[in-house]
């Protein structure tokens, strides 16, 4: 089939939006018709560079569509079924997904890294024959992408896909890191430094979890007005003061329970652990360049009995938080409407990640049919 897909050649170009093919699903796979796909850091660090990964390859992680058709052996879903798609597949039955930490699979991971799916081969190929590689096993930014049965989850058809589509990342893993990587509870301080998508998610975890101060920081204004209509009580901006010291202004000097990076910078998770208080835990998100490194004092570690630790994918069980967390929504708890800035077609996906790199972008949606 002859469809339209955004692939990336080489590190620190745009994106090339043309003409591919892409081949019907084997055993165990399925096809998937894109609706939207979301504009994430994520993509952008591969696209930059920050990321090494093989080319060239189909981009886009986030995304919800319709399953166009299915190979032999699927039994989860069918043709006409609602899905969302998920970046980090697993295997399901590994000591990682048994012990609910699917997100650590190996199988996964083995993807993510080659770009090629199980049998080391892909489903796109460009008009002279070459193969193109799958991005996270998904590649959403193509009208029709071909992936394993194990990256999709069955939604309720009745439920928006644009809406769908945010859940799949930026929902996922701000919420799921406040939910699983924290155990945020009530009555507990936190700070989120960094308020993009990712970031915002962890803002209304926090105050979903019961939170009776959330620090929101950022360097952009638009941001911290997001963090607010988030859930925020306090807002930071990083570009006129230390927010170390503001934070710990804003908590009597005594630090948070629970921070949350979610930026991906070696400085703003020192201080993401600088204002973490005696006995509290700091969460990494954010995604770093592959060779960046941070300084800690180990005997801060020690006597304050602090605690570092990273969460990926939100920590979560997606084929369980997922449906939950469109219950959330429809009962009004979980906020969507709010993180959605602005949608695109696919042939404005340069575009896209030029608003998201300046700061324009809280969340942004490659809509397919624009």
């Amino acid at each position: 089939m002859k469809i339209h897909a955004a692939v990336l050649y080489e590190a620190g170009r745009p994106l090339q939006v043309e003409e591919i093919e892409v081949l019907p699903p084997q055993r165990g796979e399925v096809q998937v018709r894109m609706h939207a796909a979301g504009v994430c850091h994520s993509d952008l660090h591969v696209m930059k560079g920050d990321l090494p990964i093989a080319k060239p390859i189909v981009m886009g992680h986030e995304g919800a569509g319709v399953i166009e058709s299915v190979g032999e052996g699927v039994t989860s879903v069918a043709p006409g079924d609602h899905v969302i798609l998920l970046w980090r597949l697993s295997c399901g039955v590994c000591e990682y997904c048994s012990s609910g930490r699917p997100a650590l699979c190996d199988v996964g991971t083995e993807v993510r890294r080659t770009g090629k799916l199980s049998d080391g081969t892909t489903r796109f190929h460009a008009s002279d024959g070459t193969e193109i590689r799958h991005f996270c096993g998904v590649s959403t930014f193509s009208q029709v992408s071909t992936m394993p049965e194990a990256a999709v989850v069955k939604i309720p058809a009745d439920f928006p896909l644009e809406k769908a589509a945010l859940l799949g990342c930026g929902v996922i893993t701000g919420v799921g890191a406040v939910r699983n990587a924290a155990a945020v509870g009530t009555g507990d301080s936190v700070a989120v430094i960094g308020c993009g998508g990712i970031g915002l998610n962890a803002v209304q975890g926090a105050r979903i979890a019961g939170a009776r101060q959330i620090i929101a920081v950022d360097v952009v204004a638009e941001r911290l007005v997001d963090a607010e209509r988030m859930g925020a009580t306090d807002v930071v901006d990083a570009s006129t003061c230390d927010p170390v010291k503001v934070v710990r202004a804003l908590t009597a000097g005594v630090g948070v329970d629970y921070a949350f990076e979610a930026i991906g910078i070696p400085a703003t998770i020192e201080q993401a652990l600088a204002v973490t208080r005696k006995s509290g835990t700091c969460v990494v998100i954010g995604i770093t360049p592959a060779e960046s490194r941070i300084s800690v004092d180990a005997n801060e570690m020690v006597y304050a009995e602090k605690t570092l630790v990273g969460s990926l994918y939100g920590s979560a069980r997606p084929r369980i938080e997922l449906p939950l967390y469109i219950e959330m929504h429809r009962q009004g708890v979980l906020r969507l409407e709010e993180l959605l800035t602005r949608t695109y077609p696919l042939a404005a996906v340069n575009e896209a990640y030029e608003d998201l790199e300046n700061g324009k972008l809280a969340r942004g949606l490659i809509v397919f049919g624009e």
